[in-house]
């Protein structure tokens, strides 16, 4: 047994060895060197000009040649920009030969594209502080990025920028940098207006998806991923051995200026950043900013100085930001190819409330990120066809399956229909002709369209969409439902709805949902919007953008609290939409005074109760972009 025990110890002690030989020798593919004799993937700082170090990571090609000269795509963050690998998953990845580059990365470089990952001031690796969102300074930082890029050994003078969600506002933020070496960006997902399609929908605050963003941003600030996982005791400490957290730099080996940084880190606090806004367009605590300076469509003359060509993409129902999508389609001179697909946020899932939960994608992930390699090479690559960009809308109509293109919105056929709301929970297109007319409803504040798989729930991760039949939630609703429908219909276009309405309050959020209801009583979830009653006030100046709805300047100067009992007109959009309702189905929309707990409560405590008013000089009513659906 002795001998035994001395044999196996010895083979043992020899596989140990011949791994340790191998883990010395073999490199990851990040580690190797590109036949132009740099390394593939490096890590480095970039002083700016006020002293900050900003964070990147290069990955070139593996194929790169001598003398080559290649594009670069940006991808900024303040996610952190790349994580560095424990002992274990190194030697792993060293013994299998793999890549420590995401999926995006690896296709990019495959496509003959430099890939410059960076950390936004403040975020990741990099030093400076975040008082606020894409801030001017970090947009100039960007545009520093560029500047170091084009000075490249391997570059060929032309940049673009790609991302989803923030990564899409730091994407389309790169071509307002003044740098003509930006010819192409591809801002995904993102925000063109954050304080109306994220932060405040209609004046109403996100307060659900603001708490846990800002919870992520802490945590990802400080490197605490065993929090973010959500482990605890044995498996957070041996979490280091597979992931070692935010990746230093080259330069600080063992980390320590990372630790350094982390620990004097002070960021801001974006709920209650949030919430200490009055109204959503004020100044920013600390800062002489608001939303107008961070926003992309507030920065419109240095987007549209080079015409710099744009690949948006939007989900229908990814949180609130198709419309404001639309809007900088209408709004800036820039070429845009805009899709509005049946996508979570980033496009993993497809949501066609129509289909089963397992339906795939539409495109592909593979197909999407073909379209997005075709896009940049005709305006990044050498010898790129110079044929006209393409200025054009294409959309998917739920429940019919079909994509379609248009230049107009809403589309060629559509015609807005006015349904207005009637006696007995009715909703018709014949105007009221009584002198009296009314519905009470005491808001119920517990109404909620979900905990888990909603539109806004999907900004955090890109998780499904899925809304359960609305049939029973829609006991604590006022509703308007129509006739069951004749023949097919489609509605594509941006709904408004207009309400003749009395509170006991002097504040109150107004939630409007389009509904399809099938002959079974199945209700299905299409689209909302929401208006904060305190923010009511329309705007006869110009406008900041193309508006599909009311114009509000969201500003504490134009506030006006209701006066209790005194009926007032409440005219909010929803948010835009393609989708065919069948013969047999009916139209409902449903209103709400809560969504709870995803929405801010307004009074906070109170459960005002509303006096709807459907007479012949008061009417309530939406109006439905819709039309026959096309042959």
């Amino acid at each position: 047994m002795k001998r035994i025990l001395k044999v196996v110890g010895v083979l043992l002690l020899a596989l140990c060895a011949v791994v340790a030989a191998l883990v010395s020798v073999r490199k990851t593919a990040g580690e190797r060197r590109v036949p132009a004799g740099l390394v593939r993937n490096t890590a480095q700082y970039l002083v700016m000009r006020d002293s900050v170090r900003i964070a990147i990571d290069l990955w070139l090609p593996a194929t790169l040649e001598a003398g080559a000269k290649i594009p670069a795509l940006v991808n900024a963050t303040r996610y952190v920009r790349a994580n560095s690998l424990g002992p274990l998953a190194r030697w792993g990845m060293r013994l299998s030969g793999g890549s420590e580059a995401d999926r995006e990365t690896e296709w990019h470089n495959n496509a003959g594209y430099a890939v410059v990952k960076v950390d936004a001031r403040g975020s990741g690796a990099s030093t400076g502080s975040r008082q606020i969102e894409w801030s001017p300074d970090e947009v100039e930082d960007y545009g520093e990025v560029v500047d170091w890029i084009v000075r490249q050994p391997w570059s060929n003078g032309r940049v673009g920028a790609y991302g989803v969600s923030y990564e899409g506002n730091t994407a389309e933020l790169l071509a307002a940098t003044g740098r003509e070496a930006v010819k192409a960006v591809a801002p995904l997902y993102d925000d063109f207006d954050p304080s109306t399609n994220i932060a405040f929908m209609g004046g109403v605050l996100n307060e659900d998806f603001l708490r846990q963003w800002g919870r992520l941003n802490a945590l990802l600030d400080q490197s605490d991923f065993c929090s973010l996982a959500e482990l605890k005791g044995i498996a957070c400490r041996l979490m280091p051995l597979v992931y070692g957290g935010i990746k230093p730099v080259d330069a600080d080996r063992g980390g320590r200026e990372l630790k350094r940084i982390l620990a004097e880190r002070r960021n801001y606090d974006v709920l209650g950043a949030m919430q200490s806004l009055a109204s959503p367009r004020d100044t920013f605590p600390g800062t002489k900013l608001t939303f107008v300076d961070v926003s992309p469509y507030g920065l419109r003359e240095r987007i549209e100085r080079f015409r710099t060509p744009m690949l948006v993409r939007i989900g229908w129902e990814d949180g609130g930001t198709m419309n404001v999508a639309l809007s900088r389609f209408f709004t800036f001179s820039n070429p845009q190819q805009l899709e509005l697909g049946p996508w979570s946020h980033g496009g993993g899932h497809h949501v066609d409330p129509f289909l089963p939960d397992s339906t795939p994608t539409d495109p592909s992930r593979l197909e999407q990120m073909k379209g997005l390699t075709t896009f940049f090479d005709r305006y990044l690559k050498d010898g790129a066809a110079q044929s006209p960009p393409t200025h054009e809308i294409r959309y998917y109509t739920m429940n019919d399956g079909r994509w379609r293109t248009s230049t107009q919105w809403p589309p060629a056929g559509m015609t807005a229909v006015r349904w207005y709301a009637g006696t007995g929970g009715t909703l018709g297109k014949v105007a009221p002709v009584a002198a009296e007319g009314t519905d009470a409803y005491q808001v119920d504040t517990t109404a909620s369209t979900g905990k888990a798989t909603t539109r806004w729930h999907t900004q955090l991760g890109g998780g499904d969409v899925h809304y359960d039949d609305r049939a029973t939630e829609d006991r604590k609703l006022l509703t308007y439902t129509s006739a069951p429908l004749a023949e097919d219909v489609e509605i594509s276009g941006v709904p408004v709805v207009h309400l003749e309405v009395a509170s006991t309050h002097r504040d109150g959020g107004f939630f409007g949902y389009l509904e399809d209801v099938a002959p079974d009583g199945r209700v299905t979830y299409i689209t909302e919007g929401m208006m904060r009653a305190l923010h009511r006030k329309e705007s006869a100046a110009l406008p900041p953008y193309h508006l599909f709805g009311p114009n509000r300047s969201y500003t504490s100067a134009d506030t006006s609290a209701l006066v209790p009992g005194e009926v007032t007109p409440m005219r909010f959009e929803l948010f835009a939409t393609s989708v065919r309702i069948k013969a047999g189905h009916r139209i409902r929309l449903a209103l709400a005074g809560a969504d709870r707990p995803l929405m801010g409560l307004y009074p906070p405590g109170a459960a005002p109760v509303w006096t709807v008013h459907r007479t012949a000089v008061k009417p309530s009513w939406i109006d439905l972009p819709m039309g026959p659906v096309a042959p």
